[in-house]
């Protein structure tokens, strides 16, 4: 144990001197050659000033050192033209893409279903009256009953919009049919139709 403690103190000095010697010979090499940066190299993203550059301004400076003949003088709308036929490609070749995996997945190439209105066409619900109290306003609470797609459990829904009641005709517990209509206020988009049934 005591000899092979003694062996390695013995390499340490050695190893410890090799390094210095190799430095030593390293830094006669260092100044004979020194590598000089040219002045018009500026590191990324600064200016000789010292501010930082954005991409659009380091886009413009690499374009302005490309070497070469200069490109014909477009007008803005050939730039246009030019821009919207890269982006129209670019569209078809994500279409292609798009259509690939799809075909792979074994997933049919239907897209969206078309809406089940006919366009142009406004809804129609029908409602009970909740709150008359406001001039011209009718609150309706519409009650939605649905079977769930997944758990097959009725499940009920309602939600209240609020209609323009032009002749006041509607009165609290009333069912009532609505229609779509332009916005009349900052909560009105429905339009009173009929009323169906009156409250007792």
């Amino acid at each position: 144990m005591a000899e092979e403690e003694k062996n390695q103190q013995d390499e340490t000095p050695e190893e410890a001197t090799e390094p210095e010697a190799s430095e030593e010979t390293a830094e006669p090499d260092a100044a004979e050659e020194p590598q000089a940066e040219p002045a018009g190299d500026v590191a990324e993203g600064e200016a000789s000033g010292g501010e930082v550059l954005g991409p659009k301004e380091l886009r413009k400076r690499e374009r302005s050192r490309a070497s070469g003949p200069p490109g014909p003088q477009r007008s803005v709308e050939e730039r246009a033209s030019e821009r919207a036929e890269r982006r129209r490609g670019a569209g078809e070749g994500r279409r292609r893409y798009r259509t690939g995996r799809r075909a792979k997945r074994g997933e049919p190439g239907t897209g969206t279903p078309p809406a089940s209105r006919e366009p142009g066409s406004k809804k129609v619900r029908q409602g009970k009256v909740v709150s008359a109290a406001a001039d011209k306003t009718i609150t309706v609470e519409i009650a939605v009953v649905r079977r769930h797609a997944t758990y097959e459990k009725v499940v009920r829904r309602t939600s209240k919009v609020r209609a323009h009641d032009e002749s006041n005709a509607a009165q609290e517990g009333d069912v009532v049919r609505v229609i779509e209509a332009r916005p009349t206020s900052r909560l009105k988009r429905w339009r009173l139709l009929e009323v169906l049934e009156r409250a007792r």
